[in-house]
């Protein structure tokens, strides 16, 4: 209160440094004015260029220059008002504006990150998604952790004091804190052994967990269900499971069973070596797999022949087209040699003894 009444006191004295203040502050509001349209049109010229880091760059610079603008005008009209007043409270402006100064930079580096991470993930650009996301993630961890140190350091605090804190703390709050620190260790797996990405259709056999990845963060993985529910999965699981990615797979399979009548087993070979052909010839067909087209079994009703091939797409869709087109192929193909398909039937033989006899039934005897 004394520092306020003595600055209120000498400004009813002498106002001939406000003049000087108020140039500042005119000065640094045109110097921000003028680099916002310089960049602003720069920006403008390099967006028409094949080069985007150039982009990311003077877009990253436009708020925290006028930021540092902003900071080194209030410092001088600060160092203007501290000279005319001799007030203590303005001695600890300079630390503020190394702090500032810091923040400022911190700022253009986390925007150049995350205008990098956009770029990375802008479509028709060949780069994982997943893995962009983590490095982008990790990065921002890291300016922010060595601005916070750099500014205690600029403030006067010990870092070395401030480190060993840290470790003593980090013992208490790994104790109390150890599922989330679980948590943060697998997705930290997930981001390096990448068994999934963001869009990647899951499953798991040991857990009731089947959907598409949304989200992989460093505490939960979120799940889409196929019923488009959200499914928010811990990641610690992960290290615990096995999960499968049908996203990653190479082919689909068709592999079906058909049976034919018994009395058309004189065709059976006819029809595996023409399905054979078809299947050959067949542009949607992945031939450098396993194909396989054989008689396979003496059913109770049938002749079974089953056929094993793998598509050329793993599209879910796609796939279920082209196996319908395989199947109704293979339908023309009974069909044309005058062949039925199998179902369930029954035989009944009689003997001949037992033709034209009549079986006569007593009434049996009850007491009255």
């Amino acid at each position: 209160m004394e520092q306020v009444q003595e600055i209120l006191a000498y400004l009813k004295q002498d106002n001939g440094y406000v003049l000087q203040v108020f140039i500042v502050i005119l000065a640094a509001l045109t110097l921000d004015f003028i680099q916002r349209k310089l960049l602003g049109k720069l920006q403008a010229r390099l967006e028409k260029t094949k080069t985007l880091w150039d982009d990311i760059i003077v877009k990253a610079l436009r708020r925290p220059l006028s930021l540092v603008i902003w900071v080194g005008g209030l410092y001088m009209a600060m160092l203007i008002i501290q000279d005319a007043t001799k007030a203590v409270i303005f001695s600890a402006i300079e630390p503020l504006r190394d702090v500032a100064v810091v923040a400022a930079l911190a700022w253009v580096m986390i925007r150049v990150i995350a205008g990098a991470e956009e770029n990375f993930k802008a479509p028709g650009r060949d780069f994982d998604h997943t893995t962009v996301d983590a490095i982008a993630k990790l990065l921002r961890i890291s300016v922010i952790l060595t601005t916070v140190l750099v500014g205690l350091q600029t403030l006067g605090f010990s870092i070395s004091g401030v480190l060993a804190f840290g470790g003593v703390g980090g013992i208490a709050v790994g104790f109390a804190a150890k599922d989330l620190l679980a948590n943060f260790f697998g997705g930290l797996m997930i981001y390096l052994d990448r068994p999934f990405s963001v869009g990647d259709w899951v499953r798991s056999p040991d857990r009731e967990i089947e959907g598409t990845i949304e989200k992989i963060g460093w505490r939960l993985t979120v799940v889409r269900t196929f019923d488009k529910r959200p499914l928010y999965v811990p990641n610690s699981v992960f290290n615990n499971i096995a999960v499968e990615n049908p996203s990653r797979m190479s082919n689909r399979r068709i592999k079906e069973t058909i049976g034919i009548r018994y009395e058309d087993a004189g065709k059976m070979g006819l029809i595996i070596d023409r399905v054979k052909k078809m299947l050959t010839e067949h542009e949607d067909i992945d031939l450098s797999k396993t194909l396989i087209v054989n008689f396979d079994s003496f059913a109770p009703s049938s002749l079974d022949f089953f056929i094993y091939t793998f598509t050329k797409t793993t599209n879910w869709i796609r796939y279920h087209e082209v196996k319908q087109d395989v199947l109704l192929k293979i339908i023309d193909i009974i069909e044309g040699e005058g062949v039925e398909f199998a179902y369930p039937t029954s035989t009944l033989h009689i003997t001949g003894n037992a033709v034209g006899k009549k079986s006569e039934l007593k009434r049996p005897d009850f007491p009255e």
